[in-house]
C-alpha cells in the first residue's frame, strides 16, 4: 500500500501536513505525537521581523468551529532559522515555512532571508492585508495576487505554494493569476471572514470585531473550493478546512487534492494528524486501494 505523495519534487511519506497556525513548529505536539509519521509539518506563519499579533481576546469558540483573530503573531525568520529549522531537521519529515507580510517587501524580505535554509517548500500566504491598499489581502484581486506571487518568485529557491484565501467570488480567477504568476502548487483554503456577537454584553466577542473561521462547518465550502480549482490548474494542491480524520481527508483527495492540512482538529485533539494518516490507511485497506494516487481527483 502506498501513500507516498510528490509536490514539486518533494517527496513525503504520506499526504498528512499541517495547516499553518495550528502548529508553531510542532514542539507543542512533540510530547503527544510522533512527528517523523507526518508527511510535512507546515510551520506558524514567518514574518521579516516578529509580530506581536492582535489584542485579546482573539479567539472564540462557534458552533462547527472556532473564530480567530490572532494576527499571525511570530518571533520573525531569524528566530525561526536560528531555532525551529534545527529542531524540525531531527525528525524524518518535510517542511514548509509559511511566509507571511504586510507588503511586497517585508514578503520578499523572508524569502531571501530562506534562501539557503534547509527546508522544503515554501507557502506564500497572501491572505494577509495589505498595507499599501488600505488593508486589502493580497489574495483577493487577481491582479494583485499575480504580481505579489511573480515579485516573491524571483527570490525564492524553493519550491513556491501559494496559500488561497475563500473570500472571494471567483476562487478559480486567483488560482490561474497566482499561476499565471509563477506559484508551483496551491494550497487552500484559507480560514472564512466570519463574526461572533455577544448578545448579553452587546458587543463582538472578538477585540478586531472579525475574524477567519475554521472547523467542520467550513468543510463542505473547502470541498467545493478545491474540486474547482483542482479542475482549471495544472499544479499540486494541498487541501484544508475542517478535516480532522481519515474520511474527511479522502473528500479533499477525492476532489483533486495531493496533500491535506489537518488544522483546527489539532486543538481539540492533538493526535488529529495520526488519526487522520491512520484514518487513510485503514481505508485504502477496506477499500482494496493500492496507491493514494488511484483515488486522487476521481470524482
Amino acid at each position: 500500500m502506498n501513500t507516498s505523495v510528490e509536490i514539486c519534487g518533494v517527496k513525503m511519506k504520506n499526504p498528512v501536513t499541517t495547516a499553518s497556525g495550528t502548529f508553531a513548529s510542532g514542539r507543542e505536539y512533540g510530547e503527544f505525537i510522533d512527528l517523523n509519521r507526518l508527511g510535512a509539518v507546515t510551520v506558524k506563519g514567518v514574518a521579516s521581523k516578529a509580530w506581536s499579533g492582535n489584542p485579546a481576546p482573539r479567539i472564540a469558540e462557534v458552533y462547527g468551529g472556532m473564530l480567530n483573530s490572532v494576527g499571525l503573531q511570530n518571533p520573525g525568520v531569524d528566530w525561526f532559522i536560528e531555532n525551529d529549522i534545527p529542531f524540525l531537521r531531527e525528525y524524518d519529515t518535510k517542511i514548509i515555512v509559511n511566509v507571511c507580510g504586510h507588503s511586497e517587501e517585508e514578503y520578499v524580505d523572508v524569502v531571501k532571508k530562506l534562501r539557503g535554509a534547509d527546508v522544503d517548500l515554501l507557502e506564500l500566504n497572501i491572505s494577509c492585508p495589505n498595507v499599501s491598499e488600505g488593508g486589502m489581502a493580497f489574495g483577493t484581486d487577481p491582479k494583485t495576487a499575480e504580481n505579489i506571487v511573480r515579485e516573491v518568485k524571483k527570490y525564492a529557491d524553493k519550491p513556491l505554494i501559494v496559500k488561497l484565501s475563500p473570500n472571494v467570488t471567483d476562487i478559480t480567477a486567483i488560482a490561474k493569476a497566482d499561476v499565471n504568476g509563477g506559484a508551483d502548487a496551491l494550497s487552500l483554503i484559507n480560514t472564512v471572514n466570519a463574526m461572533k456577537i455577544d448578545i448579553y454584553r452587546r458587543k463582538a466577542v472578538l477585540s478586531r470585531k472579525t475574524g477567519g473561521m475554521s472547523g467542520p462547518a467550513v468543510k463542505p465550502i473547502a470541498v467545493r473550493m478545491v474540486y474547482e480549482v483542482c479542475n482549471q490548474v495544472n499544479v499540486p494542491v494541498i487541501g484544508m478546512g475542517g478535516i480532522s480524520n481519515g474520511e474527511d481527508a479522502i473528500e479533499f483527495i477525492m476532489a483533486g487534492a495531493t496533500m491535506v492540512s489537518v488544522g483546527t482538529a489539532n486543538f481539540t485533539d492533538p493526535f488529529a494528524t495520526i488519526k487522520t494518516i491512520e484514518g487513510i490507511e485503514a481505508y485504502m485497506k477496506k477499500y482494496n486501494v493500492n496507491d493514494i494516487r488511484d483515488i486522487r481527483g476521481i470524482v
